[in-house]
């Protein structure tokens, strides 16, 4: 009888231990989410020293950087400015890669972040910027500092260029392990999965190749 009731009980665990997993479809609506409604809009970026820097060749760099959300397809914009280390990394990237994780309002081991690994898009054509107008709004709503060093200014600070960062793999810690989804999330889940809603009450763009 003891026996019994100890396997039913260990059933029991399982069961709830399965119920308390998040999916891969809710892990993919929690990190949009979080990218999305991010109070700062800041996360942290990763990129890699050139192959030819004398001291620092392959070796990785981690800084916060500014994005903005901007794109249905969660795709981000971000302003590449050629005097910024994470921009010479990218630039002198053969494609362009780098990384950007953010987490929850209040980070901390049990609670989620995201990590979003891709390809930045760097539109050194001023006058070929898809939707610039609304790219501008969409970054400036999240940066008003950064009116000061935007691309195309003669009174900029420094010289910028809009970029567009899109993400090609998507790793999710949702918290701890025994509770939360922890992986990869397919790029499809993830582009889709607030495609329609927007950010507060604005429609994103849609992507442009």
């Amino acid at each position: 009888m003891m026996a019994y009731a100890f396997l039913t009980w260990i059933v029991l665990l399982m069961l709830l231990r399965v119920i308390a997993y998040e999916t891969v479809q809710d892990a993919a609506i929690i990190s949009r989410h979080m990218v999305e409604h991010s109070i700062n809009s800041i996360g942290t970026m990763a990129t890699v020293y050139p192959s030819d820097h004398p001291t620092m060749a392959g070796q990785p760099f981690g800084l916060q950087e500014y994005y903005a959300s901007c794109f249905s397809n969660g795709s981000l914009t971000l302003l590449v400015l050629p005097i910024s280390r994470h921009s010479q990394n990218i630039l002198h990237s053969p494609v362009h890669s780098a990384s950007i994780t953010i987490s929850s309002q209040h980070p901390a081991a049990s609670h989620s972040r995201v990590s979003l690994l891709g390809n930045v898009t760097v539109y050194q054509d001023w006058d070929n910027v898809f939707e610039e107008e609304a790219i501008k709004a969409c970054y400036l709503g999240r940066h008003p500092d950064a009116s000061r060093w935007l691309p195309n200014d003669e009174d900029a600070a420094h010289i910028a260029y809009w970029a567009r960062f899109d993400p090609h793999s998507i790793y999710f810690v949702g918290g701890f392990g025994d509770e939360h989804y922890i992986g990869y999330i397919p790029l499809e889940i993830y582009q889709n999965a607030s495609a329609a809603r927007g950010v507060a009450g604005r429609v994103l763009i849609e992507q442009h190749a």
